[in-house]
């Protein structure tokens, strides 16, 4: 576990000028998603993911096309009803939008996001939709827009790999976490050790590879930040025939879910 905080720390790429390119991609994936990108984008990516298809085909194209995720966040456990949801790293917002169908109307959700055009669409998006209990807000993850103890589960996909201090966001999430509360996030999970002169490529950041851990430093990073009861998911093969398959085979990168719970 310590090996894994000392690598973290390290912080092989400075965090603004990684987020300045972050915002860059994803403003991209935001205005014109019908681009080519590394990553599957899209309804077809949700239903590669598993996403259950009574709410995937009862929303519209609007709502589905800025979609990148790597996996389903709400395969670990079901969402119940009344739950308070905080997303890290919401981009256009489907994923809250499949939480707040979960917790209903007596339920809130707050996707939290640093890129302008991925905020102005969700938000677009959910006034469409009539959404009253979903809120998105302009942030950073290593700094959520969240009060203490707020949230009862914490979801995200594909996002945690391109934050710089992961330790950092981990400590955020727990601190947002009602005492009892869970995160369950979906990311990538490194199969071949990423090589340190590679960890400081930006653009490999930026492709989802340089950001990624192995299974047990995620499992490291989880616990490490107080939480309890770690448990992983199947692998899913996320970047199957997207233009970035090359490089993520190179490292053997596959998606996985995680779910733990702040004691």
């Amino acid at each position: 576990m310590t090996r894994t905080r000392q690598l973290d720390d390290e912080l092989t790429v400075d965090p603004a000028t990684l987020r300045a390119e972050v915002r860059e991609k994803y403003a991209e994936v935001a205005t014109n998603p019908d681009a080519t990108f590394h990553f599957h984008t899209g309804r077809p990516l949700a239903h590669h993911l598993g996403y259950a298809e009574d709410i995937v085909d009862g929303l519209p194209d609007e709502a589905m096309a800025s979609f990148a995720g790597v996996a389903n966040p709400f395969s670990p456990a079901p969402i119940p009803s009344g739950s308070k949801v905080v997303d890290l790293g919401s981009g256009g917002g489907f994923d809250c939008f499949v939480a707040a169908r979960l917790v209903g109307s007596t339920g809130r959700v707050i996707g939290v996001d640093m890129t302008p055009a991925m905020l102005e669409r969700s938000r677009r998006v959910a006034d469409t939709l009539g959404l009253t209990n979903v809120e998105f807000r302009q942030g950073i993850l290593e700094e959520l827009p969240v009060e203490d103890g707020w949230a009862d589960v914490i979801i995200s996909n594909g996002v945690l790999n391109l934050v710089a201090d992961k330790p950092k966001v981990f400590a955020e999430a727990h601190r947002a976490l009602r005492s009892g509360g869970v995160i369950q996030f979906a990311d990538i999970a490194v199969g071949r050790e990423v090589p340190h002169d590679a960890r400081c490529d930006v653009e490999l950041w930026t492709d989802c590879i340089a950001g990624g851990r192995s299974v047990d430093q995620w499992c490291d990073l989880i616990t490490a930040a107080g939480f309890t009861g770690v448990a992983v998911g199947l692998p899913t093969d996320t970047f199957s025939g997207a233009a970035g398959e090359e490089r993520a085979r190179a490292f053997d990168v596959v998606a996985h879910t995680f779910r733990a719970r702040k004691s």
